[in-house]
Formats: C-alpha cells, sequence, structure tokens
C-alpha cells in the first residue's frame, strides 16, 4: 500500500496505530505527523518505533495551526514521491485534533477557529493536495477520524446541538464570547461537534467527487466513530476539572464493566487503533466508502447529507 501519513501520530490513538500497523504491515512506510518533535509524546513515539528495528518510519514536525507549515509539508511529500524518495501514498490518517473547552475561541495566523482548523481545514488542504500522489491503478483510503457528536443529541456532553448555519462563515470564524459569563464549556464542545459534523458533510461530498474522475475513483473516504475514548489525552488538555475527574474516576476504572454490562462503545485507545488501522489499509470494510461506529456502517447526521451544505461548505474550496 505504499506510504500512509498519519497526523497526530503521538496523540493517544496515534501511537497505537503506528504500532499497530509496524506490527501487522512492516512493508508500509510511515510518514508520521507531530506538533513538537521534542515532547514527551514524540518520546513515547521514538519508544514504539525502536522496537520495530526493520522499521520504514519518518517523523515531521508539523503545525497544523498554520496553512502555510501544511503547504510546505505537502510539498515536500509531493516531491519526494515524484522523486522516488517515498512510495505512492496508500492512506492517510487524519487523526490530529484540537478543542478547547475553558477559554475563548483560539484564532490561527490564518485567521480561523482553531479547533475547526486543526481538526478540518488544515486536514481538507493536506488531503486534497495529495490525491495525485496516490497510485492511479491501486488507490488507496483516506480516513477521518469522527464521533457521535457530529449526531444531534447522541452526546451526553452536548449542550449545544451541533448545526452548520445558513452564514457558513461563522463555522470558521468565531470571536471572543460578549458575555462574561458564557459557558466556555458548552461553547467549545460546539464548536468541537460543528467541526466534525462539517468533516463528515465533507467526507460524503468528496467521494461523490473521486467516483466521478478515472484518475481518482479507487480512492476511498471513510469516516470513523472510534468509540468513547476513556484514555484519551483530549481529557485532560484544555478540558473542565469535572470532565477530568469524569475520566479518572469514571470513563477508565469503569469502561470493563461497562462492555462486560453490554454498554457499547467504552474502549482504550489501543482497543480503537486496531479498528482505525485494520480500515486504514483496507483489511476491515475493503474499498467500502462512508461512515462507521467501530467498523459497522453507520447513518450521518441529516445535515451532513445535505448536497446544498456539502457543496457550499467553506472547506469545500481547495486546499
Amino acid at each position: 500500500m505504499g506510504t500512509v501519513l498519519l497526523t497526530g501520530a503521538n496523540g493517544s490513538i496515534g501511537l497505537h496505530v503506528t504500532e499497530e500497523l509496524l506490527k501487522t504491515s512492516p512493508e508500509l512506510t510511515l510518514v508520521l505527523t507531530v506538533r513538537q518533535t521534542e515532547d514527551k509524546n514524540t518520546a513515547r513515539l521514538n519508544d514504539v518505533i525502536s522496537k520495530y528495528t526493520n522499521a520504514k518510519t519518518f517523523i515531521h514536525k508539523l503545525d497544523l495551526a498554520d496553512l502555510s507549515a501544511v503547504h510546505s509539508f505537502t510539498g515536500k511529500i509531493l516531491s519526494s514521491v515524484a522523486s522516488g524518495q517515498l512510495p505512492h501514498i496508500g492512506v492517510i490518517i487524519c487523526n490530529a485534533m484540537y478543542w478547547n473547552l475553558v477559554s475563548d475561541p483560539e484564532i490561527t495566523v490564518d485567521g480561523y477557529d482553531k479547533t475547526f482548523q486543526v481538526g478540518h481545514i488544515a486536514h481538507v488542504a493536506l488531503v486534497l493536495r495529495l490525491l495525485g500522489s496516490f497510485d492511479k491503478s491501486i488507490g488507496g483510503r483516506v480516513v477521518l477520524m469522527s464521533s457521535q457528536n457530529h449526531y444531534p443529541g447522541k452526546s451526553q456532553m452536548e449542550k449545544i446541538p451541533p448545526k452548520i448555519p445558513s452564514d457558513m462563515s461563522k463555522l470558521v470564524h468565531t470571536s471572543p464570547a460578549d458575555d462574561s459569563h458564557v459557558d466556555h464549556n458548552a461553547r467549545g464542545f460546539e464548536i468541537y461537534s460543528n467541526m466534525k459534523l462539517a468533516a463528515v458533510a465533507w467526507m460524503h461530498a468528496l467521494n461523490q467527487h473521486l467516483e466521478k474522475d478515472p484518475a481518482l475513483q479507487k480512492i476511498t473516504v471513510v469516516a470513523i466513530d472510534p468509540g468513547v475514548i476513556c484514555d484519551s489525552r483530549a481529557f485532560t488538555t484544555n478540558t473542565p476539572s469535572s470532565i477530568i475527574n469524569m475520566q479518572k474516576y469514571v470513563l477508565r476504572p469503569f469502561s470493563p464493566l461497562c462492555r462486560l454490562v453490554g454498554i457499547k462503545g467504552f474502549r482504550t485507545s489501543a482497543q480503537a487503533a486496531v479498528d482505525v488501522a485494520q480500515l486504514a489499509i483496507n483489511r476491515a470494510q475493503p474499498n467500502a466508502r462512508g461512515y462507521f461506529t467501530l467498523l459497522n456502517k453507520d447513518a450521518t447526521a441529516p445535515q451532513s447529507l445535505e448536497r446544498e451544505i456539502q457543496q457550499r461548505h467553506p472547506s469545500m474550496c481547495n486546499g
């Protein structure tokens, strides 16, 4: 399958996806992006890689909150594939994410909401620029990391249902709250959920485009809800103490019990990573497109299926 490109490779799921791919598919070349190359999380990533002596891995620093860095990075990948230094792209896994549930929205150097840019806009730019680096005769797969949060009413953390507004610029151009008593948790989670909703709508639109292009129609796009990740580091960053305590005292200790009594979806990042890796390399749901909860085909939020939204969303623009 050539080269697998994974963003957020030193994240909770990213670390385990990397190990799963090294363990089960040693023939692959892994291009792993991280925001910081010298922090403890990347040290863990290097520890994972060090266990596989013949691993073909390349770690790249990539700040998705800076689109100029994204374009520079994709330019290097394009050149490396064209020159034969890297095999053709076979898989892109858009794993990196960001949220802020404790303060006003943050704005990137590009003028976009940081949650939206890191989790979606930057991935759109990356994927669109690299589509031509897939092998036309073999194709490949793009994996978007999604969540039940994109579907109104499905998340227990939801206070404001996700919705794509008629003025779509409001999705990516957020501003500080006028009300000093605003619920940052509710607002931050709304932005995060809207980002996931937009990504699912884009998945549908991108699949439609790829299927119509003879040179790209063997590339499939999937989005996966990997479950409630009880050991996710996301619950410890820019997160209210109530959620931090929920993870520490409820999600982690009681997740085995939840699974035992039949409550679905509670998983560790290692368990989720197996599904993500198998879906990415086409061993699970081969050649399928669309949305999956764990590895089961599932429906997406009604708004994500509206053609007008799919075509008008700002992220449908070129990268």
